[in-house]
């Protein structure tokens, strides 16, 4: 029997993905790094806030995020888990509602404000269109999530980025991603030269890596949700693609691509 393992896009064997929540001035900077060193980042937004002091201005959200991906915070950044049901699907279409205005595009991942929610949170964003959200609860490890509405980060930009990077970079295990969040006024707020500087070496030392596919967290979600509908024979010998996009896979050690809607020999 193949021995067959998942791979992302181009047979490449690891992810990065950066995820910064509340819109923050300070993305402006932050982004000018991701963009100078090819990295990809979700930015999770409060519409109600949007234009307030220290915080991006509607008219910037569309130059300045392009390339990235836009998602919800949540419209005024609540604990979702303390409000009745109607008060939490408020806080996201209403965020959604206004941010598609902004951007021109489906909004459909989010991050938890404050980190918090409860199954009856989770339930909300399920029916409210939200296909992931990511926690504030660090793995420290380089996996995919279990459940997309608890999609735990590897970690917070403050714990050790340069020391798991190079841990990253070393790994030999496929179908590996690093996921890094935070708070890009937290670069301002704590040692600024110097958490500028780690940030800056971070994606300096994760650019242009010949094994990495760099996504945003929607990107992610879309295609690893597409590979896991792959449909395989008993004797993992024949495989079909029903999805509408290219999937990898490895053939004992071997990338091989599964075009829209092909049915397979391997």
């Amino acid at each position: 029997m193949n021995k067959i393992t998942y791979l992302f896009p181009g047979g490449l064997p690891k992810a990065l993905t950066m995820s910064y929540d509340d819109g923050v001035i300070n993305d402006r900077r932050l982004v000018e790094i991701f963009n100078r060193n090819g990295i990809k980042g979700t930015f999770h937004l409060n519409a109600s806030y949007l234009g307030n002091s220290g915080k991006i201005t509607p008219e910037e959200l569309l130059s300045l995020y392009a390339g990235h991906e836009v998602s919800c915070h949540s419209f005024t950044h609540p604990f979702l888990e303390r409000c009745p049901k109607p008060a939490v699907l408020n806080e996201v279409l209403e965020d959604r509602k206004r941010l598609e205005e902004l951007v021109g595009y489906p909004v459909r991942g989010m991050s938890y404000p404050m980190g918090t929610y409860s199954t009856e949170v989770k339930n909300i964003l399920n029916a409210a269109g939200i296909v992931y959200s990511r926690t504030t609860q660090s793995t420290h490890r380089f996996v995919l999530p279990d459940n997309w509405l608890e999609w735990a980060p590897t970690c917070h930009h403050r714990e050790n980025i340069l020391e798991k990077a190079e841990a990253f970079k070393n790994n030999s295990y496929s179908f590996s991603l690093f996921y890094v969040w935070g708070h890009a006024y937290e670069f301002d707020r704590d040692s600024p030269e110097n958490n500028w500087g780690i940030i800056e070496e971070f994606c300096a030392q994760m650019a242009n890596l010949p094994d990495v596919w760099y996504a945003t967290n929607i990107a992610i979600h879309d295609y690893v949700t597409a590979l896991k509908r792959l449909e395989f024979s008993v004797n993992c010998d024949i495989v079909h693609n029903p999805s509408a996009v290219s999937l990898w896979i490895s053939v004992s050690g071997r990338a091989v691509e599964i075009t829209p809607g092909e049915l397979k020999r391997l």
